[in-house]
């Protein structure tokens, strides 16, 4: 980083303390960052240090992430994702929004968009849908009886299980490569030490709650899912990575569902492309934006 950071602000939401990162220039355009599953805002650093003398840029810690509040049972859902994330814009009193997000981020961001159409600007969501059309039907292939005791056995298993911990801060930046091979050593470094808390006893756990491990069976309809993208008025863009895991909307057919977006689709990068080729990701966010 070469500029001085961001201040860290907290808001509430349904009586947890969220945090945000606020960049500063409030009488430039608002953009809200919004990070992925067992990740933080400061994976937003290097995009937001580029953008911040143009912006207003605001990068927020959903619950359960970064130094936000862990709800007290341990079930997270989208719906009460996109409550913090419309409870952050109504508080932040501005609007619409520009937004770009990554992954379950990106999932909640797509659904405020389509949920409070006025209020956003434009938004890119990298790898933001979910799971493909074929992943559904795989996993539902199993009957939801089955499933559902499945869940059980995994909720009980997580509600006893500690978070990590690692010896030093250099055995978790260890496994923060090994997460992700594309990280430069700067890169991960910097996820590594805003990503952890350090432990009464010396040792280091990532601040992320151990129960976003256990997703919830079910998730709305697929007609109410795709019926929210349809809503979005703003332009969108829908961003993925030639060698990551998710599944290309232009090629699975979840694209129809919008009615303003387009996809670009990353070469060399994998589900975090915003980290694993960042020039090409900021002149295709500027050119868009």
């Amino acid at each position: 980083m070469t500029i001085p950071g961001p201040t860290s602000q907290t808001f509430i939401s349904q009586r947890l303390r969220l945090n945000y990162l606020d960049w500063g220039n409030r009488g430039k355009p608002p953009l809200v960052l919004v990070h992925g599953g067992r990740d933080h805002a400061r994976s937003w650093d290097w995009v937001a240090e580029e953008l911040c003398q143009d912006w207003h840029v605001v990068a927020m810690d959903h619950r359960g992430h970064g130094d936000s509040d862990w709800v007290s049972d341990g079930n997270y859902s989208a719906s009460d994702m996109v409550y913090d994330l419309a409870q952050l814009v109504h508080q932040l009193g501005v609007g619409p929004v520009t937004i770009v997000s990554h992954s379950m981020g990106g999932n909640v961001s797509l659904r405020y968009a389509g949920t409070f159409p006025d209020m956003v600007a434009k938004i890119v969501a990298i790898e933001g849908l979910g799971p493909s059309p074929k992943r559904q039907e795989e996993l539902r292939a199993k009957p939801y009886p089955e499933r559902l005791n499945e869940w059980i056995g995994k909720k009980r298993a997580a509600s006893g299980r500690s978070p990590r911990k690692y010896e030093s801060i250099e055995a978790a930046f260890a496994r923060m490569i090994e997460e992700n091979s594309y990280l430069t050593e700067e890169q991960a470094r910097h996820l590594t030490i805003h990503g952890v808390n350090r432990n009464e006893d010396g040792t280091y756990s990532w601040k992320f709650d151990p129960h976003l491990n256990v997703w919830p069976v079910e998730d709305i309809a697929d007609e109410f899912l795709h019926q929210t993208w349809a809503a979005i008025t703003a332009p969108t863009l829908l961003l993925y990575g030639a060698d990551s895991w998710a599944s290309n909307p232009e090629g699975d057919g979840r694209l129809d569902h919008f009615a303003n977006a387009d996809v670009i689709e990353f070469a060399n990068a994998g589900h975090w492309l915003h980290h694993d080729q960042f020039d090409r990701f900021m002149k295709t966010l500027r050119d868009f934006l």
